[in-house]
């Protein structure tokens, strides 16, 4: 199966598969999705992290991926922002314009039901489960095995962990304390969180560097997590 982009995977794994409703934190995900797309724009060696501080395009050509082009057209006409401040400015409407094109292929569908007579409320329930499947397929064996994924279920692990979307993994209350471990583990080894020497991660430092900072940049705007 042909990889869907980052954002579209953390909005598959919040929302319910019957109800078509996101659970968790709604900053938490928006804020994950917009560092989403900059990640799978680094992963592309189309961005990267410069020693300023500052998040630059290193190659514009374009991804065939219209959220992630609009993106990187943005990321390079626009003056130069930090990873916190691109997080913010590409968060609003990015979960709507990815519901309109996961719609769009059939993914999910746009269920509009009318409450009190004029409240409008949409529904996103799923109609081809097959890309959450895969998606869960790849973080259960993160989870369950010894060795560490690629870098990109790596990048995903890491946007969890920073985004508070943990619960949307549904795992029992007493496999989570285990999960959370290995997840944090994960992107711990993978030079994400600022253990392991970027020189010895298991991705490429400049990749390992975008998402690092980014991450750093969800937890700073969501505040410090609660203990388990």
């Amino acid at each position: 199966m042909t990889p869907i982009p980052l954002a579209e995977e953390l909005l598959l794994l919040a929302y319910d598969d019957q109800t078509g409703k996101a659970s968790g934190s709604r900053i938490g995900l928006d804020l994950g999705m917009a560092a989403a797309v900059l990640i799978d724009l680094a992963l592309a060696n189309r961005i990267a992290y410069a020693a300023d501080g500052y998040l630059k395009v290193v190659d514009a050509t374009p991804l065939g991926d219209p959220v992630a082009d609009a993106v990187l057209e943005k990321v390079a006409a626009d003056e130069p922002h930090t990873p916190a401040q691109w997080l913010q400015r590409l968060r609003h409407r990015l979960r709507i314009r990815v519901l309109e094109d996961l719609c769009a292929r059939g993914v999910v569908q746009d269920v509009d039901e009318t409450q009190l007579g004029v409240i409008h409320v949409h529904r996103y329930p799923t109609s081809d489960p097959a890309y959450e499947a895969e998606i869960r397929q790849r973080l259960t064996a993160a989870l369950t095995g010894d060795s560490l994924p690629d870098e990109r279920t790596a990048a995903l692990v890491t946007l969890l962990v920073a985004a508070r979307m943990e619960p949307a993994l549904k795992l029992p209350p007493e496999e989570a304390i285990r999960a959370h471990e290995r997840l944090e583990e994960i992107a711990s080894n993978a030079g994400f969180l600022g253990d392991v020497s970027l020189e010895d991660s298991i991705v490429r430092p400049s990749v390992a560097l975008v998402v690092a900072t980014l991450g750093k940049a969800i937890t700073a705007a969501l505040g410090a997590p609660k203990p388990l």
